[in-house]
């Protein structure tokens, strides 16, 4: 781990103390999570600090948890028609619209928002995040009185997991069409959606009506433990 981080890692520690509930460093960077109530204070401090500088909020994600641990994906075969277990009602990997999703670890909040953080002046990069406390109804505070540039992010992130960001002056859907019911990377949201759109020459408009494809999902990872072996093989050999 380099020195920048490491000093970056104490220097938090050193400053917000309790208010951080994880500080880790993985792949030469910092992640910390906080608690709802302590975000703004310490989002503040971190872009005014000059031991941190964070001038820059260059992205915010939403994260649906759900499921988070499971490996439904891997497998050793592959159907030979060419649909996945993702099709099917109450699997892993993606649920029916309305299913409950299977918690892998219970002491985990559903909701995340996680934002990236750049200091200029530094040189230096630092990942927040902060669970909603309700699964249900997910909010947190927004940053957009700290960051100007978080006002799409967090419209994004509303739009696309229905994460509400409390004190946002304009939280509406930015990527979804007009009237769009859901948000579509909640990991309950189905894969072929609710509806499709086409245009009816007879009423000369586009106009909705219910999904009519039928749900298929590639097998994206299939394991060969032939394959596998025969790699292994080639490379003691020196033919690989």
């Amino acid at each position: 781990m380099s020195t920048r981080v490491q000093q970056l890692s104490d220097q938090l520690r050193q400053t917000f103390g309790s208010k951080l509930q994880t500080c880790v460093q993985a792949r030469g960077e910092v992640t910390i999570e906080l608690a709802p109530a302590d975000l703004l204070d310490v989002c503040t401090e971190l872009r005014d600090d000059e031991r941190f500088l964070f001038e820059e909020c260059v992205d915010i994600c939403g994260v649906d948890y759900s499921e988070y641990g499971s490996n439904e994906w891997v497998t050793d075969e592959s159907s030979s028609t060419g649909f996945s277990r993702g099709v099917e009602p109450g699997v892993n990997a993606r649920l029916r619209f309305g299913d409950e999703p299977a918690y892998v670890s219970s002491a985990r909040k559903r909701f995340a928002a996680v934002y990236h953080l750049l200091s200029v002046s530094n040189n230096q990069r630092l990942r927040v995040r902060v669970f909603a406390e309700n699964d249900d109804m997910p909010i947190v505070p927004s940053v957009i009185e700290i960051w100007n540039s978080a006002n799409w992010y967090e419209r994004e992130a509303f739009d696309l997991y229905g994460i509400l960001f409390d004190g946002h002056p304009d939280l509406r859907r930015i990527l979804t069409d007009y009237g769009f019911v859901g948000h579509p990377f909640r990991k309950d949201f189905p894969l072929i959606g609710h509806v499709e759109m086409r245009y009816d020459p007879e009423q000369r408009r586009v106009v909705y009506q219910p999904v009519s494809i039928d749900p298929r999902v590639l097998v994206p990872r299939v394991i060969r433990e032939d394959t596998a072996d025969q790699e292994v093989t080639l490379q003691e050999s020196g033919d690989a």
